[in-house]
């Protein structure tokens, strides 16, 4: 089985695995009780916090640990709503391809009396820091925009667009949960008031996440309860899980070059074979782009056949986000970039990482030329493109 789908979850890996193990058996204590079990795994939490915090440019007070990015998402975008709330404003600025933690979060802020500007997205799938520029107003009290998109790929100008809300005054939260581990960051240089991250996106466990806010940024309470996280986050924190993720977070940005540079090299090669396939497009712009990601269309099929047929060939892929893979919509990130809706329908993403080689990407290839071949063979859609009844868009 050639596992393509690292968007979605990355396998654990060895050393976060070897890193949790002590405090599921030996020191498995409360970090908030006295004693000294209970310490042992308190000091663990505060060194896993310094480990998060170095790889992201900050200080480990600024890091809050959550069950994952969507909470992250959420406390992020609800604490800068209130706060600004309490200033008198409530426009909020993000872009229409965002994950969906973020956008229902903004639906759900505007039945609350906020006002949400989604910017477009450029064909490329990237949008600019002029745009949000031009978009904030003196009542805008939040900007939140993707680091990199998770279905597409592209990397967007964070640092740019964290310039431009500094100078204007405004909160810049970025959901950073398919660059963490993969892409540089500092928040400090990037000008990013809040960030997102989860740890099954590089090698970590799932179910656990974490959120930097910067000094001097209140953060809001999802969870009521206990005094956990500084009375941020109530709930005994996931000690294990969280081990786990600042293990694999560090090992990830310690070989993030070598990493890249091998990964990218693949995703490569794997757009340049599908491309050979008639009637096919990437999605979005080939640079600035994950190292792993491979978004494409293929016109005249349906996605879903697309993958069920790959999984019989032994390849795990996705048509895009997990999180909706159950809705027979089309992505509403394709839909943002321009593509049609019978476009969108047959979509397929695939996502690599350092454990992929070469030869999985030739079979990847080779896979889908096949299936593509054979569902357009059997597909009335393909046969009126074929016969002029229907115009080609791709």
């Amino acid at each position: 089985m050639i596992y393509a789908d690292n968007a979605a979850t990355t396998k654990t890996s060895r050393t976060a695995i070897e890193a949790m193990t002590p405090y599921l058996d030996t020191v498995y204590g409360n970090p908030s009780s006295l004693h000294s079990m209970g310490q042992a795994a308190n000091q663990a939490l505060t060194s896993a916090r310094e480990t998060v915090a170095q790889c992201l440019g900050c200080d480990a007070k600024e890091i809050t640990f959550t069950a994952g990015g969507s909470e992250a998402d959420n406390q992020a975008i609800t604490t800068a709503a209130i706060l600004g709330a309490r200033q008198g404003k409530k426009h909020i600025v993000s872009t229409a391809f965002e994950h969906h933690a973020v956008l229902h979060t903004l639906k759900k802020l505007e039945k609350q009396g906020y006002e949400i500007e989604l910017l477009d997205v450029h064909e490329d799938g990237l949008v600019t820091a002029e745009q949000v520029a031009g978009a904030i107003r003196p009542d805008t009290c939040l900007v939140t925009v993707m680091y990199a998109n998770n279905e597409i790929g592209t990397i967007q100008p964070i640092a740019g667009i964290g310039a431009v809300c500094r100078e204007k005054g405004v909160l810049f939260h970025t959901d950073a949960v398919q660059a963490a581990g993969h892409l540089p960051i500092d928040v400090v240089k990037q000008n990013v008031d809040m960030l997102s991250l989860s740890g099954h996106k590089f090698h970590g466990p799932k179910g656990v996440g974490a959120l930097y806010a910067r000094k001097g940024i209140a953060l809001q309470s999802l969870i009521e309860g206990g005094a956990q996280e500084r009375g941020k986050r109530a709930g005994t924190e996931n000690v294990p899980g969280i081990i786990g993720m600042a293990a694999a977070l560090k090992e990830a940005c310690e070989h993030m070059d070598e990493n890249a540079k091998k990964v990218s090299a693949m995703r490569d090669r794997l757009i340049e074979g599908l491309s050979a396939i008639p009637h096919s497009a990437v999605n979005g712009a080939l640079s600035p782009r994950l190292p792993g990601n491979v978004s494409f269309c293929f016109e005249g099929i349906e996605g879903e056949s697309l993958l069920l047929l790959l999984d019989d060939k032994g390849v795990c892929a996705s048509s895009g986000s997990a999180c909706t893979s159950g809705s027979l919509d089309p992505s509403h990130v394709l839909l943002a970039i321009g593509r049609v809706h019978d476009v969108a329908h047959g979509s397929l993403r695939l996502t690599l990482c350092e454990e992929n080689t070469p030869e999985d990407v030739e079979a990847i290839i080779a896979a889908t030329k096949d299936v593509v071949s054979y569902l357009r063979a059997m597909s009335p859609v393909w046969r009126d493109l074929q016969e002029g009844k229907r115009q080609f868009i791709l």
